[in-house]
């Protein structure tokens, strides 16, 4: 069966791990469009004053705490978003929590609560979805990671977990195709993105957390997730730095164990030595109500071109003729100087990111 999304500003959409970081900006960006927002996090505090901005913007959004890890709080989502606009149409699983450290010195107890969050989650969110999907079609959107294609040191419960998600949201997808459901279901596969999560992961590590470069803005990854919930999108990667990864993975994995072995190391960790900090695994932590790393270390926040060319790439190979075009002109001395300067930045623009 055909699926048929509605335009964002007809959508009620719910989001989890909505308080910091790509939920945020995703629930911003969605009030921003017309869309009914519903945001879900553990962190109230930071939740109401989300919802009331998107509100005193000319918004419409409510917001529940509540912990994906526990069905019943799912529930209660859902239940909140019927309550207050009948329904909804999009559903994001974006909670998801981090740790770095070797796999052999991080607790048990630890592993498990990451799979609460980042999995069962997930699994909680996407069932009741599903169901109720089924009735009035919409789109289901889990955020994965490249670390679903890719494994790397360090983050080894983590890439576990994105591995699952993954796996899981194949088979779901496929059962919900076979019954002719009217259900969308897009995994988001991010590379290293500037949001609070070094901030509020848990660290093991003898150094303080760094994300790998290059850094891509969390804004990124919520045009991603707002372009699956108008238009069916199997797999989306945000940054060609997570789709190289995934790639040499596949083609050549003991190449890549080398690299990681060396390179990803290194590049996880940061020169200053670790201190004591909160972190968000087992309840709300740090970082609540910003979309955006505080310090990303001299490193600018990057646009994913590749990103929004996989997703327009007809609008995409306009741009690229009409810059060709103009930048073959402008050499040939065929152009005026006020005309070549903005062809020529747009020229710039098109380059990989």
């Amino acid at each position: 069966m055909a699926v048929t999304l509605k335009p964002l500003s007809q959508q009620t959409i719910v989001i989890t791990g909505a308080s910091s970081g790509i939920g945020l900006a995703t629930a911003q960006e969605a009030g921003r469009r017309g869309a009914n927002v519903v945001l879900a996090a553990r962190n109230e505090e930071a939740l109401r004053q989300a919802a009331q901005d998107i509100v005193q913007a000319g918004g419409s959004a409510t917001h529940v705490a509540a912990d994906v890890g526990k069905p019943e709080d799912v529930e209660r989502i859902v239940a909140a978003a019927l309550t207050r606009f009948g329904g909804f149409d999009t559903w994001v699983n974006d909670a998801g929590v981090d740790m770095w450290g070797r796999i052999e010195e991080i607790p048990d107890e630890d592993s498990r609560r990451l799979f609460e969050t980042n999995f069962w989650g997930l699994v909680y969110g996407s069932k009741v979805a599903a169901r109720h999907l089924r009735q009035r079609g919409g789109a289901l959107i889990n955020v994965g990671s490249v670390a679903s294609d890719r494994a790397f040191p360090l983050q080894g419960i983590y890439c576990a977990s994105k591995h699952a998600v993954k796996a899981f949201t194949d088979a779901l997808r496929m059962e919900l195709e076979h019954d002719g459901a009217p259900v969308s279901v897009t995994l988001i596969k991010p590379a290293s993105i500037a949001t609070p999560l070094q901030e509020q992961a848990k660290n093991f590590m003898d150094k303080e957390v760094r994300l790998p470069s290059p850094l891509y803005a969390p804004e990124e990854v919520a045009y991603a997730i707002l372009h699956a919930a108008e238009k069916p999108e199997r797999d989306i990667y945000v940054g060609s730095a997570g789709r190289i990864l995934s790639a040499f993975g596949t083609q050549a994995p003991r190449l890549t164990d080398i690299a990681g072995e060396g390179l990803l190391w290194r590049s996880q960790k940061s020169e200053t030595d670790a201190r004591p900090r909160r972190d968000n695994l087992h309840a709300a932590g740090p970082g609540g109500g910003r979309v955006h790393l505080r310090d990303p270390e001299g490193r600018s926040m990057r646009a994913s071109y590749y990103t929004r060319a996989t997703l327009n790439p007809m609008a995409t190979s306009a741009l690229v003729l009409a810059a060709g075009m103009a930048v073959g002109l402008a050499a040939k001395g065929m152009m005026s100087d006020d005309a070549r300067r903005p062809l020529s930045r747009l020229a710039n623009r098109m380059q990989p990111d």
